[in-house]
């Protein structure tokens, strides 16, 4: 009797560690598959002859998977990079395409401090590419014990590569340092994160008080663009301003 109640013990226990194993086994099959739930790959996509939007990748906690833009303007077969992909390791392959296009890649400009805008500046300093931002944006940069960029500028506007690129400080919005980027040659304006189109996204930098009156500043200089490209989201037209205005007042009204 008693090596009957044994056995039927054994076998119990076998069955539990059995149990166990398959759910050890569950645990690590399912961590294997988080572990290989890679962000997209960086999206390339040509606006023009001389012009390309590019698209890179994040994870964000409360925003989930954010699609982030970027352009490429394109003058003479010299490439400046108008915001660098989330992450140096997109940022060294949208160098590479370029350079496999015939591209010789000049420099970038951030327009903010943000990781979105600015993170492959590392990157691009250590592989000898010219780096702009404003002023400010290097103090938070270097605030935040990131890499500063090589140059810098001050002032509400300034224009690069050959004037191909107006860079315009419209006021505190999304962050305090933020710039936008208008290509005349082109029409376009490359709002950043400073344009929104449904919310106002992440607002832990961002100078809500003055994010209408910066908005209208870009409404009455670039209301004739024939493009607008936001930081995230969809390109559009100048009604891309607008509701940027709109959603900053009624976030002032909120606080």
């Amino acid at each position: 009797m008693q090596g009957i109640q044994a056995n039927k013990a054994l076998q119990t226990a076998i069955r539990i560690t059995s149990l166990l194993i398959a759910l050890m086994l569950l645990i690590v099959s399912q961590n294997s598959v988080y572990a290989k739930d890679t962000l997209p790959e960086l999206k390339i996509d040509k606006l023009n002859d001389n012009l390309y939007l590019h698209t890179s990748f994040q994870r964000f906690k409360g925003f989930g998977l954010v699609a982030s833009n970027g352009l490429v303007i394109v003058d003479d077969n010299n490439a400046f990079i108008i915001d660098t992909p989330a992450s140096a390791n997109d940022t060294k392959k949208l160098v590479v395409w370029l350079k496999g296009q015939g591209f010789t890649v000049k420099g970038s400009i951030s327009t903010h401090s943000h990781d979105d805008s600015s993170a492959g500046i590392a990157w691009l300093n250590s592989n000898e590419i010219e780096t702009y931002v404003s002023k400010l944006t290097n103090k938070l940069l270097d605030d935040k014990g990131k890499e500063q960029a090589k140059n810098t500028f001050v002032g509400t506007s300034s224009w690069l590569f050959n004037n191909q690129i107006e860079v315009f400080y419209p006021g505190a919005g999304h962050t305090i340092d933020n710039v936008v980027v208008w290509l005349p040659k082109h029409g376009v304006l490359f709002g950043g994160c400073f344009v929104k189109s449904k919310h106002l996204g992440n607002l832990a930098d961002a100078v809500i008080a003055e994010w209408p009156d910066s908005a209208q500043q870009l409404i009455s200089k670039y209301g004739h663009a024939s493009m607008v490209v936001p930081g995230h989201g969809r390109t559009g037209d100048v009604s891309l301003l607008k509701s940027t205005k709109r959603l900053a007042m009624e976030a002032n009204v909120k606080h």
